[in-house]
């Protein structure tokens, strides 16, 4: 693979990662924030009209901001029946062909959320609630989210070409590691528990 391939790979990852790092603790905001209304409701009799929706603002941002990462993991939710018991390589060719189905789900998540937000920001668009707050900053937060897990599919294109192809293009995320190597466990029917990926020894760092 070209070396600025293997760089946008290595920022991409990096960038994602950092920011689903962060964006982790945020979940304990929503908390609190639910927390506190539900207290300021029911034990002081003083209710707040912002807290449940300023919490969906909290979870629409943390779920979207936390795409890239989910992707760079391979933490998203499937059903692999068959895909779960396949070694790396088929994986990875299995992956190339379905980039373009996720990169046109992206693509078009992108294309409306820009839309959206721009609409939002020349209108300044309200939520129609008794908070009423101002939606273009939201909205803002999530065309990045999005962007950057368009961004992130791309680089796992790279990464599974790469792996189609009989070579590794970086080095495994450790966290990756753990979680699919917790799935090839669940996915063993008999014989000795298995810590490595199968597949995966064969295969040589790209030059």
């Amino acid at each position: 693979m070209p070396g600025f391939i293997k760089g946008y790979v290595r920022v991409i990852d990096a960038v994602n990662n950092t920011i689903g790092r962060v964006v982790l603790y945020l979940v304990f905001g929503i908390m609190g924030v639910l927390i506190f209304s539900t207290l300021s409701r029911y034990l002081f009799d003083k209710p707040v009209i912002w807290g449940v929706e300023m919490a969906q603002f909290g979870m629409a941002v943390y779920y979207t901001l936390g795409g890239g990462f989910a992707l760079l993991l391979n933490a998203h939710v499937r059903m692999d029946v068959l895909y779960c018991r396949w070694n790396v390589k088929r994986k990875a060719k299995v992956d190339v062909v379905t980039f373009l189905c996720l990169a046109i789900y992206l693509g078009l998540l992108l294309y409306g959320g820009l839309s959206s937000t721009a609409y939002s920001i020349k209108y300044e668009q309200h939520n129609n609630t008794a908070w009423g707050p101002q939606v273009a900053p939201v909205k803002i937060l999530l065309v990045i989210g999005i962007f950057l897990a368009l961004l992130q599919a791309i680089s796992e294109f790279f990464k599974d070409l790469s792996l189609a192809r009989g070579s590794q293009l970086v080095p495994d995320n450790p966290d990756r590691v753990l979680i699919e190597s917790s799935l090839t466990e669940k996915s063993s029917s008999a014989g000795p528990t298995v810590i490595g990926l199968p597949g995966l020894e064969p295969l040589k760092k790209a030059a």
